[in-house]
């Protein structure tokens, strides 16, 4: 007896749902956003700098290898500076009084106003010849004051002070909130032991507060890298472009219509940018 082939049911083809229709319809926008502003010019940033001569050319200029070292040196100084400078404020910021508080709003003016009025405003203030600084030091001395922005070393430090003033605020911030994390238990007991203020913050807030204080000191060399307003701004690169950054350098290359060398410029930023991102992700990971 032969066996009867039963009709094989056929399933029905799974659609999208009305929410999943609707999840694309929202983030559409967003998609075209990314793929138009960031997508498409980091992409063709990348095919103006695929040419091999583009970097021969950039490492004969001069100029290239002291923006380099200028900005080892800014990350090194600025960046770790800063955060010295965050972890002790956050220390003073943490006391409930009320004048301490009402200092605290006038601390954050700096990070909270715009970076272009500010900035340029202590460019105008350091003008050799009329800015506030010189005229006040030939009111008390008698002798006019320096060239500030004239000197090479004296421009890239004012730079890392303006960009350390600029910053320390938001940093300051995110530590007050690590200390504030911290139970106030472990300090209590500490003092029950008999602990000093330094040997509290040694074996109490440090231990606490050491994975955010490394990541966002490699956060912040990560946003330093391209921090642009606080040297061109203040110097645009001089004197005689030596005051540069990579993230300024590009703009020098602009100016002289030497587009690819502009991109290469950024391109070489990616040796200091990526393993920066690696560590932090491995840190974030834990």
């Amino acid at each position: 007896m032969s066996a009867i082939a039963l009709p094989r049911e056929t399933l029905p083809r799974k659609g999208l749902s009305t929410w999943q229709v609707w999840g694309l319809l929202l983030i559409a926008p967003y998609i075209l956003v990314f793929a138009v502003f960031v997508l498409y010019p980091v992409t063709y940033g990348l095919w103006l700098a695929r040419n091999p001569a583009s970097y021969r050319t950039l490492f004969e200029d001069p100029v290239f290898f002291r923006t380099v070292i200028n900005t080892i040196f800014f990350l090194l100084i600025a960046v770790n500076l800063k955060f010295v400078l965050a972890l002790f404020l956050s220390g003073f910021f943490v006391h409930e009084r009320r004048w301490i508080r009402w200092l605290s709003v006038i601390f954050i003016i700096p990070w909270a106003v715009p970076a272009i009025p500010t900035i340029f405003s202590i460019r105008f203030m350091l003008n050799p010849e009329w800015g506030v600084i010189n005229t006040l030091i030939f009111k008390l001395t008698g002798e006019d004051g320096p060239n500030w922005l004239n000197d090479p070393a004296l421009a890239l430090s004012l730079s890392m002070v303006v960009h350390i003033w600029k910053s320390l605020p938001f940093w300051t911030l995110i530590l007050i909130a690590g200390r504030l994390a911290i139970p106030q238990d472990l300090y209590e007991a500490a003092a029950v032991d008999g602990a000093t203020r330094w040997q509290k913050f040694k074996f109490v807030t440090w231990p606490s507060m050491q994975t955010l204080y490394l990541t966002c000191t490699i956060l912040s060399m990560i946003w330093t890298l391209g921090d642009f307003n606080s040297v061109y701004l203040l110097t645009g690169g001089g004197p005689a472009d030596l005051s540069h950054v990579l993230a300024t350098l590009g703009i020098r290359y602009l100016r002289l219509d030497q587009v690819d060398l502009s991109m290469a410029a950024i391109v070489c930023a990616l040796p200091l940018v990526l393993p920066l991102v690696y560590f932090m992700m491995k840190r974030l990971s834990k």
